[in-house]
């Protein structure tokens, strides 16, 4: 099975910017589809951004216009760039990758937005 790993979370204030990376044990060329969940406290998991292999992106109305979801197929990585942080933003981070019949997680990545 595919497996991706995230990373490039960590603490930042508002208003700052961090990009997320997701990175795949196998090319990417071929996934159907790539999506940024995110988790906060007491909250359920909510859609963030999603890529298709059109290449047509989407967001969440609560980050469009400073998140941007783009996909690097030679680097085998998603990335999420994430611009004019708000604390609201604080959450875990999930990347979702999945083609026909098969889908994978990786283990998230913490983002915290606080001053």
């Amino acid at each position: 099975q595919v497996q991706v790993v995230e990373s490039g979370g960590g603490l930042v204030q508002p208003g700052g910017s961090l990009r997320l990376s997701c990175a795949a044990s196998t090319s990417i060329s071929s996934f159907y589809t790539m999506v940024w969940y995110r988790q906060a406290p007491g909250k359920q998991r909510e859609l963030v951004a999603i890529i298709r292999s059109g290449g047509t992106p989407d967001y969440a109305d609560a980050v469009k216009g400073r998140f941007t979801i783009y996909r690097d197929n030679a680097k085998k990585t998603l990335y999420l760039q994430m611009d004019s942080l708000k604390p609201e933003d604080t959450a875990d981070y999930y990347c979702n990758v999945a083609a026909t019949g098969w889908s994978a997680w990786g283990q998230g990545t913490q983002v915290t937005v606080s001053s």
